[in-house]
């Protein structure tokens, strides 16, 4: 029987989690919480690499992130729709692993996959609350499982934060999990074509945008997140 997942990271993308929330689960994992990634595509359109070498690297940037379970749902990149079958992909995933916390890809971003894959799986989260949504796994009947809480993690295009995670201390290790992604990101020898995240400036990017987080709360690296609903905290003196 698979072990409950406590923190549960979905992207449109396999490397969508590594670049925005990787930091995050890594934290999160040094406090003793399990974490998982859900990829809702292979990234067969990428200007870069194959859906062979992503699934490769995703497999590596798994084993840096130290997760407990990696999982692509294999919808089309680029034209997946907001369906009820895509719905009960991701609900049947929320239920399997009945995780705490969900992290979404940014409500809005460059590439349109990210909106909408960030509206679909929050609709998910929301649906697998819903005893009368019937799906099973395994030939077994599910249970409903609604997430507590459901954070957008911010990506390529500037969001302002609700609330920002310290990452300072994973910030390397990270970047380990990014350039798994060999194919995608900076290569000098690369005879690949040059693309928005391929150059090497892209990581210099990266580090900034962490680093204008981190400043906020007094911190060298921080990851941002938007919420869908008001947050609360059992004391003032939580807040920094």
């Amino acid at each position: 029987m698979m072990s409950q997942i406590d923190i549960l990271a979905i992207g449109a993308h396999p490397d969508d989690v590594e670049l925005s929330a990787s930091g995050t689960l890594l934290k999160h994992r040094a406090m003793g919480y399990t974490t998982g990634i859900i990829d809702l595509t292979q990234g067969e359109l990428g200007s870069r690499g194959t859906k062979e070498t992503r699934k490769e690297e995703a497999a590596a940037a798994a084993r840096i992130l130290g997760l407990t379970e990696r999982v692509n749902l294999k919808m089309a990149d680029g034209f997946f729709e907001h369906s009820e079958e895509n719905l009960r992909l991701i609900i049947e995933q929320i239920r399997r692993f009945k995780p705490q916390i969900v992290l979404l890809n940014a409500v809005s971003d460059r590439h349109p996959d990210h909106g909408r894959g960030g509206k679909l799986a929050s609709e998910a989260c929301f649906l697998a609350g819903l005893r009368k949504i019937e799906t099973t796994w395994n030939g077994e009947p599910q249970e409903a499982h609604r997430p507590q809480a459901v954070y957008h993690y911010v990506q390529d295009r500037y969001l302002q934060p609700d609330f920002v995670v310290d990452v300072t201390d994973f910030v390397e290790q990270k970047f380990d999990s990014i350039k798994a992604y060999k194919t995608q990101f900076w290569d000098p020898n690369s005879t690949e074509p040059k693309t928005p995240i391929s150059g090497e400036e892209f990581f210099e990017f990266l580090r900034g945008r962490m680093a204008e987080f981190g400043r906020n709360i007094g911190v060298r690296y921080a990851e941002g997140y938007t919420v869908e609903r008001i947050i609360g905290v059992n004391s003032l003196f939580e807040l920094r």
